[in-house]
């Protein structure tokens, strides 16, 4: 009998799962092995912590695994890659497959079919593939060049919103505070005024600015016109990205009138609505006709079905 692990690397967390020919026979989560987000000796404790909680639930050693596909943003950064393979290499056996985590995700939507996958989470991406089989993806930049949509762009957009909102204040001399994401700031990162807050922002390294997005949306259910604009804009902007990539696949496939199916994954799609009905709004101008995959996304069934292939197709 054939074993597979599946494995997610988010930003925040990792979800691995192993499996036979037929069936999952555990599941486990622990914080990021991603080396872009936690140092190295981080990342090897909560890899080590999966693995044994895997062998322990299941009875299954990682020296009987066949084939492993991991799924993660920044695949092609070498301090990700070469960290993942070389953890890889000395505690489980068998082959590895280490793909993009919104190409796994996309395999989870839509294996073999085409399609278009939105992932918005700590980061953002979108990926495509047209009915040739072609893949195709679009941001994915990383924090500082892209990731719109993102809780990253969530929360640093919102505190840019909120000194902007400072400036016009003053300039207009009103005594009104210019939003209620600016104490909501402060009391969820225990700073006691604006200018440690400023100094906070400005820190290296850099805060967690995707920590803020519960900040954010909690503020926008109360109401809050600044908390809103930032939700309603991020999901413009990542609906461009879809955009691109649904024009991209119909070029492939030379016909200008098909439009693929979209699905979604990731905690801001899950979890920050005003994000995703932003967005759908927005793509909707465009292809008002455009089908929606119900729910969100699991890309871990998406790894594990390339676990269990073996090859890239």
């Amino acid at each position: 009998m054939s074993f597979y692990l599946a494995i997610d690397a988010g930003g925040t967390k990792t979800d691995y799962v192993i499996a036979d020919e037929e069936r999952q026979l555990a599941r486990v989560r622990t914080g990021t092995i991603k080396r872009l987000r936690a140092d190295a000796a981080t990342a090897a404790a909560n890899l080590n912590q999966g693995l044994v909680e895997l062998t322990a639930v299941t009875g299954i050693d990682m020296d009987v695994i066949t084939r492993t596909c991991i799924g993660t943003a920044g695949e092609s950064v070498p301090l990700v890659a070469d960290w993942l393979h070389e953890a890889f290499r000395t505690r489980v056996a068998g082959e590895l497959l280490l793909l993009g985590d919104v190409e796994i995700a996309l395999d989870a939507a839509f294996p073999v079919e085409p399609g278009v996958l939105i992932l918005a989470g700590t980061g953002s991406n979108v990926a495509g593939r047209s009915r040739s089989g072609r893949i195709t993806t679009v941001g994915g930049w990383g924090p500082v060049l892209s990731d719109q949509g993102s809780g990253h762009r969530v929360g640093s957009e919102a505190l840019r919103a909120i000194f902007l909102a400072i400036d016009e204040a003053d300039s207009k001399d009103s005594a009104q505070p210019p939003t209620a994401v600016l104490p909501a700031v402060l009391e969820f990162w225990g700073l006691a005024s604006l200018d440690q807050l400023i100094e906070y922002a400005n820190s290296t390294p850099a805060p967690d600015f995707s920590q803020l997005t519960n900040v954010v949306y909690s503020c926008a259910q109360r109401g809050d016109p600044l908390a809103q604009s930032v939700l309603k804009r991020e999901g413009e902007q990542l609906a461009h990205l879809a955009y691109l990539a649904i024009r991209r696949l119909q070029r492939i496939d030379s016909d200008p009138s098909w439009v693929p199916a979209i699905a979604f994954t990731g905690s801001i799609m899950e979890k920050v609505p005003p994000v995703r009905d932003s967005l759908l709004a927005t793509l909707r101008t465009d292809f008002p006709s455009i089908e929606v995959l119900p729910g969100i996304i699991d890309p871990v069934t998406g790894a594990l079905w390339r676990a269990r292939l073996g090859v890239l197709p």
